[in-house]
Order: structure tokens, then sequence, then C-alpha cells
């Protein structure tokens, strides 16, 4: 595994980060913010954000933002791994498309995405700065970060629909087994080339594939995988 796809599975791991603007108002200080981000297929950033914030405001005026990611679990900051991201932010034209995904993982941004002031950004990843933990710090190649398009993208709904009707038991033992999380209330919310998502009793849980994914028959096969591993 190379550090561009280390950096992006540490990306998706995570729901929200500090984001960085050039003030407008300030004459291009650095302004910081928090805001939820989902990462979608393509390693993009899909952030959704009203037209009255400040960060809003900086993005329209100058589309060049950062972004940067850590584990908000774990109390050693200085030693764990965090990611930062260099890019420019654009207004996504597709928002109905962009809310069926990014609405499954933030069931609770439904109200601000009724909302006719709030818009989706997609940040464009130009550079990324990786720190795995002590002594593991790279800038990463961005070619290698670059997912070009695949079949399970459009494949996503049907194998989410079939995993969260047709196997439930499935879901729990991979909760129990990967995160040991004894879970009632679950369900599968995305899937990607580098894994999936899982709501487990309100917490999102990210799984890991041990190998790239390109489409639902190889879905399958890993979460077969990943099955059997889990009754073990």
């Amino acid at each position: 595994m190379n550090n561009a796809h280390e950096a992006r599975r540490m990306l998706r791991a995570h729901r929200y980060g500090a984001l960085g603007t050039l003030s407008k108002k300030f004459d291009g200080y650095p302004f910081g913010s928090i805001t939820p981000y989902l990462v979608d297929h393509d390693g993009s950033l899909l952030i959704l954000i009203s037209t009255l914030a400040e960060h809003t405001k900086n993005i329209r005026h100058d589309p060049r933002v950062s972004l940067i990611t850590h584990d908000q679990r774990d109390p050693h900051i200085q030693t764990q791994g965090r990611v930062t991201v260099v890019g420019n932010a654009r207004l996504e034209p597709n928002r109905e498309q962009a809310g069926l995904r990014y609405l499954r993982y933030f069931p609770e941004a439904q109200t601000y995405f009724a909302m006719h002031d709030f818009s989706f950004y997609r940040i464009r990843p130009v550079a990324i700065r990786y720190i795995g933990g002590f002594g593991k710090i790279h800038w990463v190649n961005m070619e290698n970060y670059a997912v070009q398009p695949y079949p399970l993208i459009e494949q996503e709904s049907d194998v989410i629909a079939h995993m969260n009707t047709d196997h439930q038991d499935a879901l729990q033992n991979y909760c129990q087994h990967f995160h040991q999380c004894a879970a009632l209330d679950i369900a599968m919310l995305g899937i990607d080339l580098d894994g999936f998502d899982v709501r487990a009793d309100g917490k999102v849980l990210r799984f890991d594939f041990a190998q790239a994914v390109i489409d639902a028959q190889q879905a399958r096969t890993a979460l077969v995988e990943m099955a059997r591993a889990a009754k073990q």
C-alpha cells in the first residue's frame, strides 16, 4: 500500500475537519472553521455550506482552501496520523445527486439541505500532506491518489440495498469482529473501492478492503471473505 492509498483511507475514515479559507474581509488572512465532509468515490471532498457562512464568502472570492483531519478519538494529538488536503473548492452543480450520498452519512443535515441557501462545494485536491505517525511524513504523489471512474460507483445503491435487506447478520458480525461493537441498529451507508461504511447504533464505522474493488462482483467476494473471517 502506498502513501496515497493510506492517506485516502484515513480521509474516508473521518467525518469532519478544520477547513482553512482565505479571508475576503481581512485581505487574505487564513480563516479556520470546522466542517463535516464526505470523501466521494473519486477522492474529492464534498462539503455542505451556507451562503451566509464566512468560509463560503471566502471560497466564492478565492477557491483555494485546505482541510486537515485527524482521529478525533485519539488524545495523543502530536503522534497520531493526520491528513492535510490542499485544493480548490467549487460549487457542485449536481446538488440532488450529491445529496443522495451525503445525506446517508449525515442525515442530521437534511434540514440544511432543504434550505435554499445551503449548497454543496467539491474540494478537488492539488496536494496532500500525509502524516501516518512518528517519522512517517510525506507529500503524496497525486497521480497515485487519483481515482479513475469504476463500475462500483453506479452499482453502489444496489449493493447497499442488498446488504441492508438480506445480510443484517453479516453486518452485525463485521461490527463485532473488526470493531468489537455489538450493535443492533445497523445499516450500510456507502461502499467504494477502498472499503465501506456502516452506521451501528448511531456510530459510523469504517471497514477497509484488503485490496481495491472496482465492481459489485469484486465487492461481493471481499464481503464474503470478511464474513468468513468474522465468523472464525
